[in-house]
């Protein structure tokens, strides 16, 4: 039998429920910034999709299949356990908030995991990509005007409905954001690919997702660097050097030893270097961390392109023709229609990517370890009373973020072109930070931000070739608005660890 509690701020709590404020006395304040963000963006979406919408329709196509037969039968099998996968996933999600939907909501087993919600939305996405490829659609074509009203309205209802909801002292539930999103993202796609030119301008959607995977790459590993390292309390940044570094030694030592795994290898370690000096000098010597980040991306960024001018340009055969790391395909998977090109036609630094960020996630929530380093990254004092070295958690932590920020360099050498160039890294560093920010400092939502980055990154030359008013400094701009937006906290909640980029003194 559940006890009722009186909690400080006049509310009741039932059993380990979080405490709720009650009808009479102190009032629970709701911020007023998911509405005014979304309402901003409604109209910005209303303005655009609906009053500057054009007249053409737009295409959509749809990936062709290499193999038509084992595309088939790739297609109906995930269809099949898509659709079970939706339903057992859709039953759990509405039993669990059933369970919890009394006047007392329990902590206990009856409460929503974050990750149920997600991984339905991301069968229901799956089931309907593979409907596309059991029907065999190869192109999906939008009236433009109709579509973009259609979406201005749907964005204009669901801004309105979260002002009502913070109006009434009630948070808005988290479908409402990510329908939002939806929404809006397909008005904008039909607003920019209806600006082109012709008749019917279209694009290829599997192209387009596709390249923007390949781009965001490198933005993962850098994120995935960050995270590491800020979780511990270390601000990361280098990690445009610790990027520009793995590039460099991945072309020389793949190009001296004729093979790109050793060029692999070697771009680990350089990150690892780079990340030991950022270590040593910020916490064992207590320099402020940022200024260090700075100076070591300026040191390499001159190092390597004084090596490459005097070095790799004076014998490029000898010394920078690394070769590339083919792409590898997944048996069945790959063959899967839309879904199998995008996701399992990558080279070897690709699928380590997926799995770097499964380990750094698994390893940071659901691990003894995980504990350890967020507790020293929150509340280093408490974490070293109760025995966690601090220094040496935050010593090892940013190593391993500048090896896997130094496989994510090597991406430029041994994957994206075969030779070094100077700063041949572009910035992606600190694209990386931001696709961090902008991801809450948590590994499923950085690689989800970079992949949000890639895209705009790979829809400047799409819009670019079809002849799309829209200029392409706007879509290089957007990933950094909606990190103002998200460090504003106008589209959720972004805070860092409450250690990060403050130095321990064992005291």
């Amino acid at each position: 039998m559940s006890t009722t509690t009186t909690q400080p701020g006049g509310g009741t709590s039932a059993g380990n429920a979080p405490a709720r404020p009650a009808k009479t006395g102190a009032t629970e304040l709701v911020s007023w910034k998911a509405g005014i963000g979304l309402s901003v963006l409604a109209i910005v979406g209303t303005v655009l999709f609906g009053f500057m919408s054009p007249s053409k329709s737009a295409g959509f196509g749809i990936a062709e299949a290499s193999n038509e037969g084992a595309s088939s039968v790739a297609a109906l099998v995930t269809f099949v356990l898509a659709l079970l996968l939706s339903v057992g996933l859709g039953y759990l999600w509405f039993t669990r908030r059933r369970s919890t939907s009394g006047p007392a909501r329990s902590s206990g087993p009856g409460t929503v995991p974050g990750w149920l919600p997600a991984s339905t939305v991301a069968a229901v996405v799956v089931l309907g990509l593979a409907a596309l490829g059991v029907a065999k659609v190869s192109k999906i074509t939008l009236p433009s005007a109709a579509t973009c009203w259609i979406a201005a309205v749907i964005l204009l209802g669901l801004a309105g409905y979260t002002v009502y909801l913070t109006q009434a002292k009630r948070t808005a539930p988290r479908w409402v954001a990510g329908t939002f999103a939806a929404v809006f993202l397909i008005g904008f796609m039909v607003w920019i690919v209806a600006g082109g030119n012709g008749a019917e301008p279209s694009i290829s959607l599997a192209g387009l997702i596709a390249g923007s995977v390949t781009l965001a790459v490198p933005l993962v590993f850098g994120s995935l660097s960050g995270v590491l390292c800020e979780r511990v309390g270390v601000v990361n940044i280098a990690i445009e050097g610790q990027l520009l570094l793995g590039a460099f030694s991945a072309a020389v030592v793949a190009t001296v030893t004729h093979n790109v795994y050793a060029g692999l290898v070697a771009a680990a370690v350089a990150g690892t270097l780079v990340s030991l000096v950022l270590a040593v000098v910020s916490i064992k010597y207590l320099v402020n961390q940022i200024i260090v980040g700075v100076v070591l991306n300026v040191l390499i960024s001159g190092l390597t392109s004084f090596l490459f001018s005097t070095l790799l340009t004076a014998d490029p055969d000898g010394l920078n023709k690394p070769g590339r790391l083919p792409p590898v395909d997944i048996p069945f998977l790959s063959d899967i229609p839309i879904i199998g090109p995008i996701l399992f036609h990558q080279s070897l630094v690709g699928y380590l990517m997926y799995i770097a960020v499964i380990v750094v996630y698994l390893g940071l929530f659901h691990t003894k370890w995980g504990l350890r380093v967020r507790a020293v990254g929150e509340h280093p004092q408490a974490a070293d009373t109760v025995g966690i070295n601090v220094n040496r958690t935050r010593f090892w932590n940013v190593l391993m973020g500048g090896a896997i920020a130094g496989i994510g360099g090597s991406f430029f050498t041994l994957v994206s072109v075969d030779a070094f160039s100077k700063d041949m890294s572009g910035g992606r560093g600190y694209i990386a930070l931001a696709a961090l920010i902008f991801g809450r400092w948590n590994p499923i939502g950085a690689f989800l931000a970079a992949l949000l980055f890639g895209f705009a990154d790979n829809l400047q030359s799409v819009i670019t070739i079809i002849g799309s008013p829209v200029p392409s400094q706007f879509m290089a701009m957007l990933p950094y608005a909606l990190t103002v937006f998200a460090v504003a906290g106008l589209v959720g909640r972004s805070r860092p660890p409450a250690a990060s980029g403050i130095p321990y003194v064992k005291g």
